[in-house]
């Protein structure tokens, strides 16, 4: 028997097959797959944000501390982790504020209570002040980093650099872990005290490699370093008053005259003066109100010659000493 042609047609099956089995087990794990992707992106752009305020942060720090404008600080001269400046002690940034050491000194400073205040102005005070600030530099780690010499115009503290440890990074103006440490915890004694201070930076011979009157140099390192102290000691509470001058020498005064690179060198001088010291040096800069007035004590006459080398000869025994000391 014979089908027409229509027959097989009527005679044809359309069979639809349905994908909705195969959509619900791969159509899923492309959308989990695209939710993770955008968490991670989200989460990258969260810490580039979070990078960018900070760095933010510090420049502004870094605009309000040179006083709202850049230095200009000489051609040729880069930071040490750029690529320069070779064998210098600290870099030209100056050191970033601490937030919350300022909040804390300012709410101390609204503080009306009247302290009282103690002046050393004896060789003996001078020298019971010279051992606490050796106890606290042995308990900061750093006894042979500091020396305390009674002088005549009142207590020399050397805080220096050895052989073995440095007060700064190398090529930075911020003090290390340690070095800031102390100062903070030599602020709240200096802020105790009647005394007014010079704080002098010195830096080794090592040079700048630019040349130029207008490049940096170790005068501007060693007034940096000097300042940063001082912001350390501000930040540990003592008062801006306590400071007379803030002084930077460079590598003109060396401890260790054979070698002019010794790492003792490199260090920030913190001179107490008794009353009479500071009156003179209030008087012969012409500051008005210095208030502080020569009871006795230590002698207030300049030393001569003769005395400034037999002290710088005492100064290198002790550093002898602490050398030849097993650490």
């Amino acid at each position: 028997m014979q089908h027409s042609k229509a027959d097989k047609h009527e005679a044809a099956v359309i069979k639809r097959v349905s994908r909705r089995h195969d959509d619900e087990g791969h159509g899923g794990a492309w959308k989990v797959a695209f939710a993770d992707f955008c968490l991670a992106l989200m989460c990258l752009f969260l810490v580039m944000w979070v990078l960018a305020a900070r760095n933010q942060e510090r420049a502004e720090e870094i605009m309000r501390a040179v006083g709202g404008h850049t230095m200009d600080e000489g051609r040729g001269i880069m930071p040490e982790s750029m690529g320069g400046p070779r064998g210098s002690l600290i870099s030209r940034e100056p050191l970033p504020r601490d937030p919350e050491a300022q909040h804390k000194q300012t709410d101390n400073s609204d503080d009306n209570k009247p302290q009282h205040k103690v002046r050393y102005e004896s060789a003996a005070d001078l020298a019971s002040l010279a051992k606490v600030l050796a106890e606290m530099s042995e308990d900061a780690g750093l006894a042979s980093n500091l020396q305390s010499v009674v002088t005549p115009y009142g207590l020399r503290v050397m805080l220096h650099d050895t052989d073995k440890q440095g007060m700064f990074e190398r090529g930075s103006a911020i003090p290390n872990e340690r070095f800031r440490k102390l100062l903070r915890q030599m602020g709240p004694l200096f802020a105790r005290i009647e005394n007014q201070m010079l704080v002098v930076g010195h830096t080794d011979s090592v040079q700048y490699a630019g040349q130029e009157r207008a490049a940096f140099s170790n005068w501007a390192l060693s007034s940096n370093r000097a300042m940063a102290a001082r912001a350390q000691l501000l930040g540990g509470g003592m008062a801006s008053s306590s400071v007379l001058q803030v002084v930077g020498m460079a590598d003109r005064a060396p401890l260790d005259l054979k070698d002019p690179t010794a790492g003792v060198n490199r260090r920030i001088e913190l001179l107490v003066l008794t009353a009479g010291q500071a009156d003179n040096i209030a008087a012969m800069f012409g500051m008005p109100g210095n208030g502080l007035s020569s009871n006795g004590g230590v002698d207030t006459e300049i030393p001569d010659r003769a005395d400034l080398s037999a002290l710088r000869a005492r100064l290198i025994r002790h550093r002898s000493d602490i050398k030849t000391t097993p650490q």
